[in-house]
């Protein structure tokens, strides 16, 4: 399989084959170093034990890199269907090692692909990074783990520790139940077309169990509203939420940015309680 994967088209003449012009109106930059896509494979471990998921795949960089990797089985989901056609090259050489999703990844059952153990491993498209990684948060209990590629805004937003300028509720929501760690930035220029940002390789792996007891809908209302007023003091942003934080132990002058994950728990569920 190695060998026919290694003789497929360089990356530029599989985008020029089939007019896989980047859409900005679905968030595409293609990345074409091969040697950033094998980087990528590496860091998110050994593929041979697990079916990899890959979230839009583009002109197949990473793809090819998952499967020489030796990936047990890559699931590529794609709606471009200038990209699906791409992707069938690779098929065609993985020798049963890929299958293509025609699907909208956000209205996809990620958590029904394969078999476990899975990992999903994506360049994820830029427009629907959030809801995306929100989306994948959840399936915590069935996902191995991730590493994904983002901006390198919305990465530091997820790895950030309270007190900082980025801490907010996606740091909240995703320290609750995941680790996150940082594996290296990548420059505008690796893409086609250049993002006008620098881009960041996270991986997420599940945490032995969650930071804090917590319900998610409680705790993606009480983060959503703190920090949707993040200059206010806590007695004000959380009023409509009628907590009392002081039996909380929690000092209502302070403001959102300055609670832990597990404070954010803690408000959370003194208002399932309240509910």
């Amino acid at each position: 399989m190695r060998t026919e994967l290694d003789e497929l088209p360089p990356l530029r003449d599989v985008i020029e084959q089939y007019d896989l012009r980047a859409k900005k109106s679905l968030g595409q930059n293609f990345l074409l170093d091969l040697n950033l896509t094998a980087r990528i494979a590496k860091v998110a471990g050994p593929l041979d034990h697990c079916d990899v998921i890959e979230i839009g795949p583009g002109p197949g960089g990473l793809t090819r890199a998952l499967l020489l990797a030796g990936a047990r089985h890559v699931h590529a989901i794609e709606r471009d269907q200038r990209c699906v056609q791409a992707a069938r090259l690779i098929m065609n050489a993985s020798d049963d090692g890929l299958t293509i999703i025609e699907a909208d990844a956000l209205q996809t059952n990620i958590e029904k692909i394969g078999t476990s153990p899975r990992r999903i491993v994506a360049n994820l498209p830029y427009n629907i990074a959030t809801p995306l990684l929100l989306k994948c948060l959840r399936l915590h209990s069935s996902i191995e783990s991730m590493t994904l590629m983002f901006q390198r805004e919305v990465a530091e937003r997820i790895m950030a520790e309270p007190g900082s300028k980025s801490y907010g509720r996606l740091s909240v929501i995703t320290q609750w139940l995941w680790n996150v760690r940082f594996e290296f930035n990548i420059s505008p220029q690796a893409f086609t077309p250049p993002p006008k940002v620098t881009s960041t390789v996270v991986t997420l792996t599940p945490r032995n169990g969650p930071h804090a007891p917590a319900k998610w809908e409680c705790l993606e209302r009480v983060t959503q509203v703190a920090f949707g007023q993040r200059r206010k003091m806590l007695r004000t942003s959380l009023k409509p939420l009628g907590v009392n934080l002081d039996k909380l132990d929690i000092d209502p002058t302070q403001r959102a940015e300055e609670l832990s994950v597990e404070d954010f728990c803690r408000i959370a569920e003194a208002f399932r309680r309240k509910a």
